[in-house]
């Protein structure tokens, strides 16, 4: 709801084709391949996550190898993002969308009607199997939940999968009806997980085949979803669960692998390299990547023992590093190059050195609050990522005004303006910006107009620097040579 209500339309109307054109149109190459790291580690780690989550639930409710399903997984997934691109991913969705939907819901009624299953009404406040299942928030982890609350709405927008689907809408208007409706499904597709959870904690678990000790004390809580269905459903229930899990797996990895083939082939490859390359030579580009990123995911989660530690570090970079840059180059006027590359690496030293818990990354920064858990790992209770992202954003703005500052006063020698970012901002590169946003996007009341100074010659025309200050002011202007 927050993308559509405040990016999608910007995005959509200015004719961008990945969520990094804007700021490789504000920054330049070299920024926008910096931010790409984050991008493709966030969407690699998540394809990663989700495949190793597939071989374990496919391997606590049939017997396969894990290895094996996880394999066959991805190879469907990649080849048909190979082979159709958007195309294939955008109609494969809709039926995985109803796989998600009805195998999810058919199984909550088997579920809950099992003799080991205890009203989840009673159990939600009450405590019978273990401790009611509702929950309640300690006061002392309020800031901690606050903390994720913003990482999950805000750092959620920031993501090429999500602008993939927006910037690939007919209109501004329809990415942000799109949004609007994505906003409600979420919450529709939210509902039987909740009550799968709620069923798990109100199972009488030594009634039932899986026996004693129950899955929390066996630490497979995160692991509920297909206990239910293998111990609590019958097994063809159970197999049709197991299909709207492997088709959610599928729905979010070709999203992913097909998100970061398409900002390497876009902004690394093509707008980095081969400004020239032809349509038909970045397809074979995308198809390239879109084989190597799926292997890779692929064997990460197959070899790496913590990718869900890795994508939670990635997605909090995502949240921290991108979400500020997002913000700077859609909303404040006057941001740079040397504002953004600040803002980048202070938020990035402030997120690693708070720690993170999943990779056993000890903190060197101890916030208030934070106190040692049963396993000697030290927990910060103060929100230091939003703490982190607030402080990239400031950071951003005040170094890109104090740039703008030192080097147009003359405090600063223009020499010394080696990214191009204030004085010689119409250098080669910067003016290749242009062909981030194709002429047929250009809407003609929208250009900025140019009054004619008849005092100037013809050739000191060409050199006027207040025109060129019109064309930087209008990033919806592609072909500065017709203007």
């Amino acid at each position: 709801f927050v993308g559509g209500l405040f990016f999608a339309k910007p995005m959509r109307s200015k004719g961008y084709v990945t969520m990094l054109d804007p700021f490789q149109q504000l920054y330049g190459k070299r920024m926008g391949g910096l931010l790409f790291i984050p991008a493709l580690m966030g969407e690699m780690f998540w394809a990663a996550a989700i495949f190793s989550a597939l071989g374990a639930t496919i391997s606590v409710i049939i017997d396969i190898n894990v290895n094996i399903s996880v394999i066959i997984s991805a190879l469907i997934a990649t080849m048909y993002t190979l082979v159709g691109g958007l195309y294939s991913v955008a109609y494969t969705d809709v039926v995985q969308l109803f796989c998600i939907f009805l195998g999810l819901w058919i199984s909550v009624p088997f579920a809950m009607s099992h003799p080991a299953v205890t009203d989840i009404g009673l159990t939600a406040v009450h405590e019978v199997y273990q401790a009611p299942w509702l929950g309640s928030i300690n006061s002392l982890d309020i800031y901690t939940w606050l903390d994720n609350f913003f990482l999950l709405t805000l750092g959620g927008i920031p993501w090429q999968a999500y602008f993939q689907r927006v910037l690939s809408s007919s209109s501004a208007t329809y990415a942000q009806v799109l949004s609007f409706l994505a906003a409600f499904g979420c919450l529709v597709m939210a509902i039987p997980a909740v009550l799968i959870g709620a069923i798990g904690a109100s199972t009488a678990w030594n009634q039932t085949e899986y026996g004693v000790p129950d899955p929390k004390s066996k630490k497979e809580a995160d692991m509920i979803l297909p206990i239910v269905l293998q111990y609590l459903c019958p097994v063809y229930i159970s197999f049709f669960g197991l299909g709207a899990v492997s088709a959610a797996v599928m729905s979010s990895a070709d999203s992913s692998i097909l998100s970061a083939s398409s900002m390497f082939a876009r902004n690394i490859y093509q707008l980095s390299f081969r400004q020239n390359a032809s349509d038909r030579e970045i397809v074979w580009v995308m198809r390239i990547t879109v084989l190597l990123f799926g292997a890779s995911a692929t064997a990460m989660a197959l070899l790496a023992s913590s990718v869900y530690g890795l994508w939670y570090l990635s997605s909090d970079l995502v949240y921290i590093i991108i979400f500020p840059q997002l913000l700077c180059v859609l909303f404040i006027k006057g941001t740079n190059t040397y504002g953004a590359i600040a803002g980048y690496l202070f938020g990035l030293v402030l997120r690693i050195t708070g720690g993170e818990p999943y990779l056993y990354l000890q903190p060197l920064i101890f916030y208030p609050g934070w106190y040692q858990d049963d396993n000697n790992l030290y927990i910060q209770r103060f929100p230091f990522k939003t703490l982190a992202m607030l402080s990239s954003f400031f950071t951003n703005v005040i170094v890109s005004y104090l740039a703008k500052y030192l080097f147009e006063s003359g405090t600063l020698p223009p020499k010394l303006d080696f990214l191009d970012a204030v004085v010689a901002r119409y250098s080669r590169e910067h003016m290749d910006k242009a062909t981030l946003v194709k002429s047929d996007n250009i809407v003609l009341n929208e250009l900025a107009p140019v009054n004619p100074r008849h005092s100037l010659t013809l050739s000191s025309t060409f050199t006027n620097k207040e025109a060129f200050n019109y064309v930087d002011s209008s990033p919806e202007l592609s072909n500065t040579e017709d203007n």
